[in-house]
């Protein structure tokens, strides 16, 4: 396995601002997928192609490519309300607040009676799924799955990475904004005629789970998946009293301020979701959950079982949607689900099980996990210039960081091995470093954050042993604040706030302690290294200049960056590089 080496910059070094704290260490140097549908897909749901030709139509609105009824500009005052609305409903309260747990969870019921969607809920064929890691990835290959044959669906996950429209999915494709603009006011108007002193607004989590079953609904989806937001027992969207199947994806140690500090804890909260009757899978997991788990279901009288990885050779000559080792194990929990939806919802019939599912495997698509995004901003200047490509991914758990550092190494590895096989070619093989097939040399480059309720000194070791330990280190680390912590759900998050530079950086600063104490605790007494630099930004736009202007100055290199840590993080470096 090549070791990925990174020379000193070449050019002139980019100035930091000078707010931006600069570590000891040696300092050297669009396309965006906005639904399940490309134009090529649009062209086929018109022809009978089986895997788009669904038994309800999508409606005309929704086959643009953004997925939206009509430009956003021609009513920004309208939806700058309904966010305005939105940001309302979210608590001051800290994820760590002890009245958190359970929060009045009936409270849900009041709020559906108000609605009347009681016996809209009982109607709907809902796949329902909690877990710490994997849940919107199981839940992406679950609605491609049934979509592909050719059933009308409803997804809705969380969070959103730029737009909250994100969250509410009609047949793969975000929901345009006449219906949910209609939808949202449906539910908004009522819950505010009937709340007050007695009975509070929903708060922003409990009340977009309202607006998702008023959605599915309305819409008629014949399938509604729905991924579980925290925990399980507690959650908005267990409301559902009878799903047809539920999904526990892998589990791990997340939110313990709030599910337990404990495997154990934590799994009986997730499973909170099962119910008598209802047959449960799961991914494998550690004894201490798996225990917790089935000792429930037996609890219930319920079959739990648990799945095995997908064999890759399974899928011929596909490959999965969605990228990185560990999404065999969230397909494999996907097919189980659809497959018991299929047959108890009486839908197996004339399906191929193989042809269709592999069809919705390989078509899975969702922004923000193991996704590579060229910057173009910089190239819309000058052809001639260092590449600046963004590899975005939110993982913020131990185990999932470590997965992917995996995937994140994996791809530069191989990049590396056919860019030298290139460089061979075309006799562009250099002394030193790792050229590509353009005599670039690669850089590999950090940009991370992760909530304060995380615990930096489980996940940044865990990252940055992985990658060591498979031939990636990383040249420099940079440390910032998340935009969408200034802006809540805003559609805008281009410019940081006007106090940027008198944000209070101390959790980025704490960061980048346990950065520095890691990259030195791995270096031999004495040793010098042009690796483990780092740097902290006031706010994102000022570390995303900082990058462009490095490619700009050092056309020989190849910046290779790792936005991860965060899925808010990853969403707003998705918005601004789209911008």
């Amino acid at each position: 396995m090549a070791m990925l080496r990174a020379s000193p910059a070449h050019g002139a070094r980019p100035t930091p601002h000078p707010l931006v704290r600069v570590s000891a260490s040696t300092s050297s140097p669009w396309r965006r997928i906005t639904s399940m549908l490309s134009i090529s897909s649009i062209t086929r749901c018109k022809s009978n192609d089986r895997s788009l030709s669904l038994r309800h139509p999508l409606p005309r609105c929704c086959l643009s490519l953004r997925g939206s009824c009509k430009p956003y500009l021609a009513m920004p005052r309208e939806y700058e309300e309904v966010l305005r609305c939105l940001s309302s409903l979210i608590t001051k309260r800290t994820r760590g607040d002890g009245a958190n747990r359970g929060d009045q969870f009936d409270l849900m019921f009041d709020y559906l009676k108000i609605l009347d969607l009681e016996d809209a809920i009982s109607r709907l064929k809902v796949i329902h799924v909690a877990g710490t890691k994997g849940k919107g990835s199981t839940c992406t290959f679950t609605e491609s799955i049934l979509r592909s044959c050719g059933f009308r669906t409803g997804l809705f996950t969380s969070p959103h990475l730029i737009d909250i429209r994100e969250r509410f999915r009609l047949d793969g494709v975000e929901i345009c904004e006449d219906k949910f603009l209609d939808n949202f006011w449906w539910c908004w108007n009522r819950l505010k005629e009937k709340t007050g002193d007695h009975l509070q607004m929903p708060s922003y989590f409990r009340f977009l789970t309202l607006l998702a079953f008023k959605i599915f609904s309305a819409e008629q989806v014949e399938v509604a998946i729905m991924e579980v937001g925290l925990g399980g027992k507690y959650d908005a969207t267990n409301v559902v009293r009878e799903p047809i199947v539920c999904g526990i994806t892998s589990l791990g140690y997340d939110h313990m301020e709030i599910l337990g500090n404990t495997l154990g804890k934590i799994a009986g909260e997730k499973a909170g979701i099962f119910k008598k009757g209802v047959p449960a899978y799961t991914a494998p997991q550690p004894e201490e959950a798996m225990t917790v788990l089935v000792d429930k279901a037996s609890r219930l009288s319920i079959s739990l079982q648990v799945v095995s990885p997908l064999d890759p050779g399974q899928l011929g000559t596909q490959h999965l949607g969605l990228d990185g080792e560990h999404q065999y194990i969230n397909a494999s929990l996907a097919i189980a689900l659809s497959s018991t939806w299929l047959k108890t919802t009486g839908n197996s019939k004339g399906i191929n099980l193989d042809q269709d599912f592999i069809r919705g495997l390989s078509r899975a698509s969702l922004e923000g996990r193991a996704q590579i995004v060229p910057d173009s901003f910089a190239q819309q200047l000058n052809s001639n210039i260092g590449d600046l490509t963004f590899f975005l991914d939110g993982a913020h758990s131990p185990e999932s960081l470590e997965m992917c550092a995996k995937w994140f190494s994996h791809v530069l590895r191989v990049d590396s091995l056919n860019s030298e096989k290139q460089a061979l070619k075309n006799n562009y093989i250099r002394k030193g470093g790792h050229p590509n097939s353009l005599g670039k040399e690669y850089l590999p480059i950090l940009l991370f954050n992760c909530m304060s309720v995380r615990d930096p000194q489980l996940l940044l070791p865990r990252l940055v042993n992985t990658c060591s330990h498979l031939g990636v280190k990383f040249h420099k680390a940079l440390f910032v604040p998340n935009q969408s912590v200034y802006n809540k759900v805003s559609f805008d998050a281009a410019a940081p706030p006007a106090d940027a530079h008198q944000s209070d950086l101390s959790w980025q600063l704490t960061l980048q302690r346990v950065w520095e104490n890691l990259v030195r605790s791995e270096q031999d007494p004495g040793e010098t290294s042009e690796y483990g630099g780092s740097l902290v930004f006031p706010s994102l736009p000022l570390a995303i200049k900082w990058l462009r202007e490095s490619a700009l100055q050092n056309r020989s290199t190849q910046f290779q960056v790792l936005v991860t840590g965060s899925l808010h993080l990853v969403g707003d470096v998705l918005r601004l590089i789209r911008k």
